[in-house]
């Protein structure tokens, strides 16, 4: 049979829809990251039974998954790793391909579904960008080459001095210009941020032009957190990419079962709150 990125998408969207579990934090070196995360072993056969559409992680980690035998959710593999997440502000900031002569063979190996990369806008720091935008470049001919699906994942991140190190912004005036570019640079799947006015998101969905996937970010209170997703479905995302929203809350089966609730059945934030209640 050929393979085409059509055929390792079917994988992931289910009639269209996805629920991504990230819990490739490990690579961010940075210690709040890996709060839930210390025993992964733990976290992913809880995440396999979950059913998620997708889980997310990085080489190191991806074993884990794929030594499962059965029906188990598809795999997305991280390709680069960076210090933009990191508490301190860096001399240098850098985001680099793990393996940039050959950089989608590991999840060739791997049997992934779909691989990703960062595309970061930072202010005042133009060489990041220009090695994203380059990382892209090399990614997008390897997946060309081997029928690979690339998501790009478009951070517009604060300066210096606004809350978090290098968190990200909910601008949509910023958003959409840099989701523009990641279609325009060969992205099958863009991974967004939320915009700060949810009903602003159907811009970022047209900008994209393809399957949209909401970046979940930082934790937040899960009745909040399952109301927005709702809102962000009805604006037309494609589903979730969900990593300390499910991983660092309480019961993170019972998160997955909530969020596919709202992306794959329409539930609303209410009902899903009580699908995680009642488990």
């Amino acid at each position: 049979m050929l393979v085409t990125p059509k055929v390792r998408m079917n994988r992931l969207f289910q009639q269209g829809k996805c629920l991504d579990v990230a819990i490739d934090h490990g690579i961010a070196n940075e210690p709040d990251f890996l709060i839930g995360l210390e025993n992964i072993e733990g976290v992913m056969r809880n995440l396999i039974a979950a059913q998620p559409d997708a889980i997310q992680v990085n080489y190191g980690q991806a074993d884990l998954l794929q030594r499962e035998a059965g029906r188990k959710p598809a795999l997305v593999m991280r390709t680069d790793v960076g210090n933009a997440y990191n508490a301190a502000r860096h001399r240098e900031m850098w985001a680099v391909l793990h393996n940039p002569e050959e950089p989608i063979l590991a999840a060739l190996q791997m049997d992934a579904a779909a691989v990703v990369v960062n595309l970061y806008l930072i202010p005042d720091e133009p060489g990041i960008f220009r090695m994203c935008v380059e990382n892209i470049g090399r990614l997008r001919q390897a997946c060309d080459r081997y029928a690979m699906p690339l998501m790009i994942e478009p951070l517009v991140m604060a300066p210096a001095g606004q809350g978090a190190a290098y968190g990200s912004l909910g601008d949509v005036e910023k958003i959409v210009p840099l989701v523009r570019l990641a279609r325009e640079l060969g992205a099958d799947i863009v991974k967004a941020d939320p915009t700060d006015n949810v009903e602003d998101f159907h811009r970022v969905v047209e900008a994209a032009r393809c399957p949209t996937l909401v970046r979940g970010g930082g934790k937040g209170e899960l009745g909040a957190v399952l109301q927005k997703s709702a809102a962000l479905m009805a604006q037309g995302a494609s589903g979730m990419v969900y990593g300390r929203n499910v991983y660092q809350h309480d019961n993170p089966s019972r998160v997955v079962k909530a969020l596919m609730a709202i992306i794959h059945q329409g539930a609303s934030g209410p009902d899903a709150l009580e699908i995680y209640q009642q488990g």
